[in-house]
């Protein structure tokens, strides 16, 4: 068959490029071959055991889904009694209390002042004018949240974990990301006392019981050839005119397709033969995970809690996960607990690499995370250097017509930081670009996930 002569590399073993691979093997095509710079699977959603027993995960991953196709090859993966079932418990920590995720839905739980000032803000917007079609995403957060909601949480969080100010955002990402709110939910929620946890496609999700997110995607791999993945093996340079690359570990190969899920602009200046104009700087944040193991149980208020949000200063993360809450597998056999904050990072949010676990466990102190500093039996940090790829104003213009140009020459960029779309950058969202662009290259059916996100997440398509 015509197809099976077509040599397609793929430039990184994350979900996506996994995927890739996986259909390719699936299909029962060979002419592929997967190249990882790292000395491991994974990528982001890459797990890692410490020298005292303890999992951590790089961010607080949970495992939910837009696709029966996703679904089916998890369950492949790593049989149903090997998952975990979870009911999300998402917090708040703000003003000296927690408060059910999302905010907005849940602000009978402020303090009276607050809380008027705040439903001010709400009845205020929710008679306003459409929002402008250039407008930032500091713009829409005050058209659809008002000032009160806007100044306590929302902007103060976004800044946080984008380790950006809003208005250096987009505003047409956000889709199922955020709640928008329903005034008059919200007030009957005040009324009865109600609290209202359930929004959210991720308000029941699973975790493997073994070997943290990293098992998933281990799994994955080792269902492919092991002659089909070349770990240690970074793309120094390629041409996108003879179509060929050289890899750090001296491979040289030539291509009829190449799938990257490496950082578009950096894949772009490695190309050899070709100046590409890409003056716009793409936007990113890094991503510092601080793990803290402790003797002990988690204390009463942490028993059932999955992950907390913080938007005050008293510490610098954005995200606390109770990470031994997703299994017991996580901790070491015995009476052991953990923690797991995130701390973003930018050349607008710069962090001091050398006081930062200082400053983590002094904001687990003052949180009231961790009572007792004698109980932490273990620290581990990691920093991802691309965590989140921001939606900066303008950026679709940008990335579009880029990604175009790029598949006219047989390169699909594909991905978290391939495709640079943060709507559709999930696990199973990267991994179904992977299988996508291989489904498009060998038969032309449609990627829906890249083309499409607001369809692929609100209804299951495949």
């Amino acid at each position: 068959m015509r197809h099976r002569q077509r040599t397609i590399l793929i430039i990184g073993a994350g979900p996506c490029g996994l995927g890739a691979a996986w259909r390719m093997q699936e299909l029962g095509i060979d002419t592929y071959e997967v190249f990882e710079k790292e000395k491991h699977v994974g990528g982001l959603s890459a797990s890692f055991l410490d020298e005292h027993g303890f999992t951590w995960d790089i961010g607080g991953h949970v495992h939910f889904s837009h696709y029966d196709y996703f679904d089916k090859l998890m369950t492949m993966l790593i049989p149903t009694g090997d998952w975990l079932q979870h009911q999300r418990e998402s917090w708040i920590w703000m003003m000296d209390r927690f408060i059910p995720y999302p905010l907005q839905y849940n602000i009978g739980r402020l303090p009276d002042k607050v809380m008027l000032e705040c439903l001010a803000g709400l009845l205020s917007c929710s008679t306003g004018n459409n929002l402008s079609p250039d407008a930032t995403f500091k713009d829409w957060i005050i058209h659809s949240f008002g000032e009160g909601l806007a100044r306590y949480f929302m902007i103060p969080y976004n800044k946080k974990v984008w380790a950006y100010p809003p208005e250096d955002l987009d505003a047409h990402w956000i889709g199922e990301r955020v709640a928008v709110p329903d005034v008059q939910k919200i007030m009957q929620n005040i009324i009865s006392g109600t609290d209202d946890c359930s929004w959210g496609p991720n308000n029941t999700f699973s975790f493997p019981r073994h070997g943290g997110t990293g098992a998933i995607w281990n799994a994955l791999a080792q269902k492919l050839p092991k002659e089909k993945i070349h770990l240690g093996a970074e793309l120094v340079t390629w041409d996108s005119e003879k179509k060929t690359v050289r890899f750090s570990n001296g491979i040289e190969r030539s291509y009829d397709y190449l799938i990257s899920t490496m950082p578009v602009h950096e894949l772009l200046a490695r190309d050899c033969s070709r100046s590409w104009n890409c003056s716009q700087r793409f936007l990113f944040s890094a991503s510092h995970i601080i793990g803290v193991g402790l003797k002990g149980s988690p204390p009463e208020k942490l028993k059932t809690k999955c992950w907390m949000y913080f938007p005050e200063d008293d510490n610098p993360f954005y995200r606390v996960t109770v990470f031994s809450n997703y299994s017991p597998g996580n901790v070491p056999e015995g009476d052991y607990w953990s923690l797991m904050g995130e701390v973003s990072e930018s050349p607008k949010k710069p962090v001091d690499a050398t006081t930062l676990i200082q400053s983590a466990i002094a904001g687990f102190n003052a949180t009231r995370l961790i009572e007792d500093n004698a109980a932490i039996v273990s620290v581990w940090t990691f920093r991802a250097p691309y965590a989140y790829p921001t939606p900066f104003r303008g950026r679709n213009k940008i990335i579009d017509p880029l990604l175009a140009e790029l598949k006219k020459i047989g390169v699909y960029s594909r991905g978290r930081f391939g495709a640079w779309k943060y709507e559709v950058s999930n696990q199973d969202h990267v991994l179904m670009q992977g299988v996508e662009a291989v489904e498009n290259i060998l038969f032309g059916t449609p990627e829906i996930t890249l083309n499409f996100p607001s369809v692929v997440n609100t209804q299951k398509v495949r």
